[in-house]
């Protein structure tokens, strides 16, 4: 089965407000304002040794609150308006590829192959969120590779840069259904979907999860909120024995999660750790 795409796109290019925000170097400062930002319609982020350039849609952004929360953490930054198509050159002129151990690399069409891996993923990101950079998004890929993906199908609950659907499909899965509510997202989705020449992706543009189809494997690196908001949702659609792979945690989260996802029947099976932020594995028990 080919990679099947529900639409695509054409619009006018989006007004994105880009923050630049000095951090101090080598604590978790960073962290914890990308989860609290993430909450307040930012969307991308780029982590610098001294400072955090978070970037989202202007119309969905909370100016006032974003700006209330960085003055009131002390916190130097500037605003900008940067136009949708200006993204690709900013990503390129500081855009590393990214190593998970000897299992997976994940670089940029403009960079040289990476052959000392055994998966190599080519993400091109725009404003999507998904490039291995961020701990998150290495957490998962460090998980995913310990899970047979054989024969399975997947669900993807906010696929972003398309980089956990791609490497699923990689790893055997006959079939990936991936949403997203961001229509940049998609469109950058299948752009990284056809250059890696995987099958069986299916991309859909959505804010809540679709009923009717069960899946073995469930995928979610987003935030706790979208999380835990989506919880009946994701047990709905998830296979008795199925396996959750989430991410977009802060460590602090771990506990408020754990227990939510173990009181609608999933069974904790541990947690990976990486600059201040986790990765979870749950098995569903049937409850």
């Amino acid at each position: 089965m080919g990679a099947a795409f529900c639409f695509t796109t054409m619009q006018e290019p989006l007004i994105y407000l880009q923050y630049q925000v000095q951090i101090e170097p080598g604590t978790d400062a960073a962290d914890v304002l990308i989860a609290e930002l993430s909450l307040l319609g930012i969307e991308g982020f780029e982590e610098g040794a001294d400072q955090l350039t978070a970037s989202g849609k202007k119309e969905e952004i909370d100016a006032a609150a974003v700006e209330y929360l960085l003055k009131n953490q002390g916190l130097t930054f500037t605003v900008a308006e940067v136009a949708q198509q200006n993204w690709n050159a900013l990503w390129e002129s500081s855009f590393e590829p990214v190593l998970i151990e000897d299992f997976a690399a994940v670089r940029a069409s403009f960079h040289a192959p990476v052959t000392t891996v055994l998966h190599e993923l080519i993400i091109t990101p725009k404003m999507s969120f998904g490039t291995g950079h961020h701990a998150t998004t290495w957490l998962m890929v460090k998980e995913m590779s310990t899970l047979d993906f054989s024969g399975k199908s997947v669900f993807d609950f906010g696929t972003g840069t398309g980089v956990l659907a791609i490497l699923a499909a990689k790893l055997g899965a006959t079939h990936v259904f991936a949403i997203d509510n961001d229509s940049w997202s998609i469109d950058n989705a299948i752009e990284n979907v056809s250059v890696n020449e995987v099958l069986g992706i299916e991309l859909q543009l959505a804010d809540q999860i679709p009923a009717g189809t069960t899946y073995p494997v469930l995928l979610a690196n987003i935030n706790k909120h979208v999380i835990m908001a989506h919880l009946a949702a994701m047990k709905a659609i998830t296979e008795k024995g199925g396996t959750w792979l989430l991410s977009g945690l802060l460590t602090t989260d771990e506990a408020d999660v754990r227990t939510a996802v173990e009181a609608i029947g999933l069974q904790w099976q541990h947690t990976l750790h990486k600059d201040g932020w986790i990765s979870m594995r749950f098995t569903d028990i049937g409850v």
